[in-house]
């Protein structure tokens, strides 16, 4: 949940001490829902929509991963277009993004991982550049990475989902919680 992920929980706690809260972060793109390890989670791409219900909670900024000693590292934002001049960075897998932020012809060059922790030792390395949500700058705060805003892209819409079928009890009290803390950002 990013900057929200403490307030969450100790909100949680509160209102519902009833409800055992435990996050997990788990690198599918149904965040461990699909795999029976949570009963909602939080994510920020695609959604089946056939096998899970869901609520947009808010959306995020997009940011730059980039070493820190890359020179963008100096500077306070990065315009998308400035990326195709370099190679990015994709986690295929879990990642939200995509080279249709760019259009066609004028899409950098990517290489691809399959995960968070991969995704950032290449950027650490200098030879490649990240796209990511507000949230991964807040959540993945790493020695040797920087994170700037990028000025000119479409925010991320972030996302609860949960089984269609068999929906939790505090399904409605999360996603109402979440949401407020989102729109107290806004």
């Amino acid at each position: 949940m990013g900057r929200h992920t403490t307030e969450f929980q100790r909100r949680w706690h509160d209102r519902r001490p009833d409800v055992e809260l435990h996050l997990i972060r788990h690198n599918t793109p149904t965040g461990g829902l699909a795999e029976g390890l949570c009963d909602l989670a939080v994510v920020r791409t695609a959604i089946d929509t056939r096998r899970y219900a869901h609520a947009l909670v808010g959306q995020e900024r997009r940011c730059v991963a980039l070493a820190s000693d890359d020179p963008w590292a100096r500077r306070r934002s990065v315009r998308l277009e400035e990326i195709r001049e370099r190679t990015l960075v994709v986690d295929r897998r879990t990642g939200t993004t995509t080279l249709d932020l760019w259009p066609e012809g004028f899409r950098p060059a990517v290489e691809n991982t399959q995960d968070i922790d991969d995704w950032l030792a290449a950027i650490a390395t200098g030879r490649c550049v990240g796209v990511t949500p507000q949230a991964t700058a807040t959540q993945y705060r790493r020695d040797g990475i920087t994170y700037r805003p990028l000025r000119d892209a479409d925010p991320v819409p972030v996302h609860f989902i949960w089984r269609r079928h068999d929906p939790h009890p505090a399904t409605h009290a999360a996603v109402a919680l979440l949401s407020d803390l989102y729109r107290e950002d806004a």
